[in-house]
């Protein structure tokens, strides 16, 4: 069974970067997910899928991956465009703004 290392995203609800500077080697779903006829809930046999395991670095997963037989297949991160200007949201209410300020 097969493995993928990735570099997580930011999240779309926060501008912050967390959760985006280490690796993450993450098994697929081997089997499909079944729903309890009582309860509702989702559940599977294969517990591989929960497992997500972190790294410091892409060497560092390659490395675990390489000793523990896993094949894995690494997913380069796509790094976000450098337009985002240094003052921001806070530059509306500067006192050395560069336009007038009106509503």
């Amino acid at each position: 069974m097969g493995a993928r290392i990735y570099q997580p995203a930011k999240t779309a609800m926060s501008s912050g970067m967390a959760k985006t500077h280490q690796w993450v080697l993450e098994y697929p779903q081997g089997s499909a997910r079944d729903i309890d006829p009582l309860m509702g809930w989702t559940s599977s046999s294969d517990t591989q899928s929960q497992v997500k395991l972190r790294f410091e670095s892409k060497e560092a997963a390659l490395d675990y991956a390489k000793a523990h037989g896993i094949d894995a297949v690494v997913v380069e991160p796509k790094k976000r465009k450098p337009n985002i200007r240094p003052r921001g949201y806070a530059e509306n209410f500067a006192v050395d703004r560069r336009s007038a300020w009106t509503h």
